[in-house]
Parts: structure tokens; C-alpha cells; sequence
């Protein structure tokens, strides 16, 4: 089986791996690309998993200004050595992250950040307009849950689709940045401010 440069290039192009990691993985998949791709993804993952516990003591507070200055993000993301931090896709992944929070306006960054009396005001609510609407007590539990996951996946960060690709969760999106720069990699926090949002009628 003969891999040509144009697919390493090409397998390159699209995962950001190096060549010999491209190399073995159209080796391992039969030079079928896109087999090779995911084969790349699933190795890129788990080595980003095993990242995961070290330290971030660098990185960039990226600020991001939308709509004629309307609506501006804050957010602060480390990563573990000042060289990956002047990266140009370090930068293009903070930038992301900071648009998308600009346009989808996260509450959280993740599900253990939101406060226990808010899930459970937000569970009552439900569960009432489960009630008044006529639904047996049997399922309103299994409603609610169902329910409170939307939720979650609405208002928190990690868990939201990304903005520019709706394939992947902003979670999906940070394993890709650790998986191509080889280190672990934190969103710390986020400030969005947007005129007028606070304004009393």
C-alpha cells in the first residue's frame, strides 16, 4: 500500500497532526481518509484527556467587541507554557471561544458552576407546567429531567454548540485545541457586557 504526500498534506491540512502521526494513521485505516481522520480525533482525544490533570499557570484574557460596540466578552483561558500562549491557534481558539460567548450568552461555564436554588427553582417551574398541562405524575419526573438537560446545554458554556460549527460542543472544541497544541488548556472565566441588558424598564 503506497500513502502519498498529498494525503499526509492533506490529512495534515485537516487535523493540524504531525507528518508521522498522519503517516501511521492512513497506515493503520488502509490510506482511507476518512477513516484516518477519525482515527487521529479518537488518538487526539484521549491523549487530551491524560492533559487534563496538568498545570495552566500561562495563557491570555482575550476580549472580543460585537454589534458597533454594543456587546464585549472577557475571557481569561490558561495553557501550560507561555510559547503555546503566542501560538497563532492558541489565539484563534481564545478569539473563538470569546465570539461564541458574545453570541449565544452563556450563564455558566458549566453545569457544577450553576447554584443548587436555581436548579431547583427551575425543576419546580417545570414540573408545574408539566402538571397544568395534563401530564400524568408517572412521566412528569422523566420530563423534567429531559428538560433540565436542554437547560444545561442552553446556559452553560461547555455544553453549548459551537457557534461556527454546530457538530461540536465548545467542550468538543477544547479537546481539538489540547489534542493540536499538546497541552492542557482551561477556560478559567468569561464577562459579557452588553448595553442596556441591566436597565430597568
Amino acid at each position: 500500500m503506497v500513502i502519498t504526500a498529498e494525503q499526509v498534506r492533506s490529512l495534515r491540512e485537516q487535523t493540524g497532526a504531525g507528518i508521522m502521526d498522519c503517516k501511521n494513521a492512513l497506515a493503520e485505516t488502509g490510506a482511507d481518509l476518512e477513516k484516518a481522520l477519525i482515527f487521529l480525533r479518537e488518538k487526539g482525544l484521549a491523549s487530551a484527556k491524560k492533559k487534563s490533570g496538568r498545570a495552566t499557570s500561562e495563557g491570555l484574557v482575550t476580549s472580543y467587541i460585537h454589534a458597533g460596540g454594543k456587546v464585549g466578552v472577557m475571557v481569561e483561558i490558561n495553557c501550560e507554557t507561555d510559547f503555546v500562549a503566542k501560538t497563532d491557534d492558541f489565539q484563534a481558539f481564545t478569539k473563538d471561544v470569546a465570539m461564541h460567548i458574545a453570541a449565544a450568552n452563556p450563564s455558566y461555564l458549566t453545569r457544577d458552576e450553576v447554584p443548587t436554588e436555581c436548579v431547583e427553582k427551575e425543576q419546580e417551574i417545570l414540573a408545574n407546567q408539566a402538571k397544568e398541562s395534563g401530564k400524568p405524575e408517572a412521566v412528569i419526573a422523566k420530563i423534567v429531567a429531559g428538560k433540565m438537560e436542554k437547560h444545561f446545554k442552553d446556559n452553560c458554556l461547555m455544553e453549548q454548540l459551537f457557534i461556527k460549527d454546530t457538530d461540536k460542543n465548545i467542550e468538543g472544541l477544547l479537546k481539538e485545541a489540547v489534542a493540536k497544541l499538546g497541552e492542557n488548556i482551561q477556560i478559567k472565566r468569561f464577562a459579557r457586557f452588553e448595553v442596556g441588558a441591566n436597565v430597568e424598564g
